[in-house]
């Protein structure tokens, strides 16, 4: 994501197809990555009919734009303040449609000189606040959002992912106003990490493809394409440099090494596809492995056991610079509401306990709601960041428990999706809503008591290991 001064940051992102996975869901994710204490809330906005049309204008850039007067239930992450704007991140509606926003990259010179970015246009603060409300598909969602860039132009290069039950969608921005997006295959994945990444486009394939109007004849005036056969979104408006190489691509090459380990890739490697297959069925699970992730296994774990060159030689995917980490799940053969799971974790996505909450709720627990730039002991963000604060003083001796706290109540949590799918299934609507609410609640409970309990632990652990610390006669 991006906020402050309009700074760069490093999120990364994941998307499956639906049989690509165990049961059949559709899997969006990514975590937001901006500053180790920038506090994110969660909340549910409620369905609105308004009889006048809405206005929505940006507190970070002045963007502008008229809103429908009717705007959907949707889950939101924001910021904890909205001076730099909203940065609402990802969510799911009340028709089953999740979006993640954004996947910061950027537009080479050449295309950037022929369609400069806008000032003024939508950026990645406003996206999910002005498109989720409205779209009742993750492909209606692609184009609502394509129609805004193309008559406001963005100011920023952005990678969105959008997903139903039945689709899963890449989009990318680049320069002022182009943009395209790629249905991801029914039986594969992808993993992005801040560069343009999606690769050869096929104009006469409408059911795996959108663009921008225009987009072929604006490359071809402006001699931006190199090849002569084929159009590569990533070589003409991407970028190829050395940050790619240690920033960038050994995300993406850990990411595949999870799900595809018997291929044999370089993790600075210019060459590594958009697109996978899989060698196996894909779990939610290996989402948060993916997600939560720092190179374990290999001499470039900055907490493992490699060469300190090796150990800082690369950026890892889960570090402390991340706000919040999601998982957007919409699960086949149930109700709309049923259907969504928000799996959220606040704050370090390897410290972190990623938390179900249902679609359907109709409001989160008090503790997401709160936390602001210092600490505060009652926000859920500054729970999960404190228990990694002391996690982070002592690893060798730490990591062990957290990951103990982490797997037990994973379990726990799993355990009561199952018990709660089968009782949200007999109820209506309105009750439907209030147990979806209670349930999600308790989840969140769950999670948080586990972290306080291992919090209480480790600042006891702590209390025996000060530097002032010496061994005495216990005869004195």
């Amino acid at each position: 994501m991006t906020n402050l001064a309009n700074n760069y940051s490093a999120c990364t992102s994941f998307l499956a197809g639906r049989l690509a996975t165990a049961d059949g869901s559709t899997l969006i994710g990514r975590n937001e990555d901006s500053r180790s204490a920038w506090p994110k809330h969660f909340v549910v906005h409620p369905h609105r009919e308004f009889s006048e049309t809405q206005i929505f204008k940006s507190t970070d850039n002045g963007f502008t734009l008229n809103l429908p007067k009717v705007a959907a239930k949707y889950t939101a992450t924001p910021e904890w303040t909205d001076k730099y704007g909203l940065f609402e991140e990802e969510g799911i509606n009340e028709y089953g449609v999740a979006m993640s926003a954004t996947e910061s990259a950027y537009t080479n010179n050449r295309a950037l000189g022929a369609d400069p970015l806008v000032a003024d246009g939508i950026g990645e603060e406003a996206m999910v606040t002005v498109t989720l409300p409205y779209v009742k598909s993750a492909r209606e969602g692609v184009s609502y959002l394509g129609s805004i860039i193309e008559k406001y132009g963005t100011s920023e290069t952005n990678g969105i992912l959008f997903s139903d039950v039945n689709e899963v969608w890449y989009m990318e921005t680049a320069a002022g106003h182009q943009w395209v997006a790629q249905r991801i295959p029914d039986d594969a994945y992808a993993v992005v990490a801040n560069q343009l990444s999606i690769q050869e486009i096929d104009f006469n394939d409408a059911d795996n493809f959108m663009v921008v109007a225009g987009l072929q004849d604006f490359v071809n005036q402006n001699h931006l394409n190199s090849k002569r056969d084929t159009f590569n979104f990533r070589e003409i408006f991407g970028t190829n440099d050395l940050s790619d190489e240690f920033y960038n691509n050994p995300r993406v090459w850990y990411g595949q090494k999870l799900l595809n380990p018997s291929i044999d890739q370089q993790p600075q490697s210019q060459h590594l596809p958009f697109i996978r297959r899989a060698e196996k069925l894909i779990q939610v699970d290996d989402v948060k492995q993916i997600l939560s992730s720092h190179f374990q296994g290999t001499p470039f774990d900055p907490i493992g056991i490699g060469s300190k060159s090796d150990k800082t030689r690369y950026r890892p995917i889960s570090l402390a610079k991340t706000q919040e980490s999601h998982i957007l799940q919409i699960r086949p053969n149930l109700p709309t509401a049923i259907a969504g799971i928000h799996w959220l974790a606040m704050g370090v996505a390897a410290q972190s306990i990623y938390i179900p909450f249902y679609a359907g709720i109709k409001d989160t627990p008090a503790s997401y709601k709160k936390g602001i730039s210092t600490y505060q002991p009652d926000s859920a963000y500054w729970i999960y960041k404190q228990a990694g604060t002391l996690v982070d003083a002592h690893y060798l001796e730490f990591g062990p428990l957290l990951e103990d706290v982490q797997d037990k109540t994973n379990q726990q949590l799993i355990q009561n999706l199952h018990v709660s799918d089968k009782m949200a299934l007999t109820l209506g609507d309105k009750a439907l809503e209030n147990y979806l609410t209670s349930q999600s609640n308790q989840n969140a409970a769950l999670g948080l008591q586990a972290m306080q309990k291992l919090i209480a632990e480790l600042i006891t652990k702590m209390t025996d290991m000060s530097p002032l610390n010496f061994k005495q006669d216990m005869n004195l």
